[in-house]
């Protein structure tokens, strides 16, 4: 007999041969490895997302969006995979941001260990890294099936010590929704993000979200530039603020209002009730020639004053990058393509070692700037920033 292991539940299974399914989670076979195969390292996980994403992404060293990426080019109406919309100068613009902020080195007074512990929606965690809310893992080659996808992002959050978002897509339903049956499977221990559908399709689900347990919920306001939804018959819409008081009034859960990318609708929002500022461009696959995030996160911050909770997303690669949206005015950040690859490659185990390794970055981050704790981050551990 073999022995086999569920890379969502993290079951070990005995069979002679691969099993269908897990006895546990019912996973099928696609994310059930032999034992003697399951990663111990970042690297092997990569290298596994590598082999089961061929032709969509390559999990490159830099995601950058560049032009010899395989990711980045003209769809000319096919899918865009994991690369940006049109020619990808909003997915370049938000690495480049980050690329072009520099830490100042601080190697002078007392030794300490840095705290990188924060409160998020009242919720205690580890670190102020999240898993965003991506969605459609299961439409690139077939690699996994999309609620086991969602489950390994949650499950593996929170085994990190953190939590994570799930999204939506033009697949997803109300009858057959993968983000919310991974919401249950986890017992409610994640962040439910819609895209903007109609007020009642959305009210029908965020009342979903509440009875699963959610933390809190929230729409992906450009995603009302997705095309795809309204072609399988779930349209999407421009959200006005009278349209998100209403969904704020009608939830008991905080309210995020993800992507957002100008000052006076970040204040609009806020005015309309919403918790949660999520400043996003959606990995600059919704509009082309966008402000990296990392430009107007101090914006938008300078708008609200310090007592709003502002998100950013958009080029985080590493945990010097999480360092600097935290310096520019971030309470918490949020990863979303390499938490993909992470799923792919492992499932709940390479979603964990992804955030464990973005965390101890983090840490040395933080040591080497003289930033004790995560409050401490600021723009003066930025070079030459105004």
């Amino acid at each position: 007999m073999n022995q086999w292991y569920c890379s969502v539940c993290s079951k070990i299974l005995t069979s002679q041969n691969k099993p269908e399914n897990c006895e546990s989670c019912h996973a099928d076979k696609r994310v059930i490895m032999d034992i003697k195969d399951v990663p111990k390292t970042l690297d092997q996980v990569r290298d596994l997302a590598r082999k089961k994403l061929k032709g969509i992404c390559a999990a490159y060293p830099s995601c950058d969006g560049s032009f010899d990426k395989i990711c980045q080019r003209e769809a000319y109406g096919k899918p865009i995979g994991l690369g940006g919309i049109g020619q990808g100068h909003s997915f370049r613009a938000n690495t480049k941001a980050l690329a072009d902020l520099q830490l100042n080195m601080s190697v002078l007074g007392d030794h300490f260990e840095p705290d990188t512990s924060c409160s998020f929606l009242g919720l205690d965690l580890k670190f102020p890294i999240l898993a965003s809310s991506t969605a459609g893992a299961q439409k690139y080659n077939d690699a996994m099936d999309e609620t086991a996808f969602c489950t390994s992002v949650l499950k593996g959050s929170q085994q990190a010590g953190t939590i994570g978002l799930r999204g939506d897509t033009w697949f997803y339903t109300y009858e057959k929704n993968p983000a919310l049956e991974a919401m249950k499977a986890c017992n409610g221990f994640g962040i439910q993000i819609f895209k903007p559908r109609s007020q009642g399709v959305l009210k029908s689900l965020i009342e979903r979200a509440e009875n699963l347990g959610c933390k809190a919920v929230g729409v992906d306001l450009d995603g009302c530039g997705s095309s795809i939804m309204a072609l399988h018959g779930q349209p999407v819409f421009k959200k006005s603020a009278k349209d998100i008081k209403e969904l704020v009034n009608f939830t008991t859960l905080p309210f995020i209002a993800k992507g957002i990318m100008i000052p006076d609708e970040a204040k609009q929002c806020v005015d309309a009730g919403v918790k949660v500022i999520s400043i996003s461009n959606h990995g600059g696959r919704v509009l082309d020639s966008t402000p990296g995030v990392a430009v107007m996160l101090p914006l938008i911050r300078k708008e609200l004053g310090n007592d709003v909770i502002i998100t950013a997303d958009g080029g985080v690669r590493t945990g010097y990058d999480v360092l600097k949206m935290l310096a520019l005015g971030a309470d918490a950040v949020f990863l979303g393509r390499d938490i993909i690859r992470a799923a792919v490659g492992s499932g709940t185990l390479g979603v964990k070692l992804h955030l464990e390794h973005i965390h101890k970055v983090l840490k040395k981050a933080m040591f080497m700037t003289g930033t004790k704790n995560i409050k401490m981050a600021d723009e003066r551990i930025l070079f030459n920033y105004n």
